[in-house]
């Protein structure tokens, strides 16, 4: 019975982590192209070190919380500390992989 309540109420649990995976990835590739155009005319070594760029993974974590909330993959209770730390761990874990992987090759937006 609770599950049944659970799957009518809102997104069932499996499409829910996926979905949340899926948007927080997205995110942190957006953001390291993001970062990457910013720092285009700098040298690998400027660019690592400019903090405007860094910040740019801040504000893709920020703008998806509310995200989440309008497509509906929480509840009225909203996401809990456990789904803020998965959401900003994946965003900048992707955001910190892909942007190295451009500094390191010189890949240019």
């Amino acid at each position: 019975m609770a599950t049944e309540q659970a799957e009518v109420e809102g997104m069932d649990s499996h499409l829910r982590s996926i979905t949340v995976t899926s948007l927080a990835s997205i995110g942190g590739v957006a953001a390291a192209l993001l970062s990457s155009g910013m720092t285009s005319s700098m040298s690998s070594a400027e660019a690592a070190m400019y903090q405007p760029a860094q910040l740019v993974v801040l504000a893709v974590v920020l703008v998806q919380i509310p995200l989440y909330r309008g497509l509906g993959v929480y509840g009225e209770d909203g996401p809990g500390v456990k789904d803020y730390l998965f959401i900003a761990f994946m965003t900048f874990s992707l955001w910190f992989v892909t942007w190295g992987i451009m500094l390191e090759t010189g890949f240019q937006v």
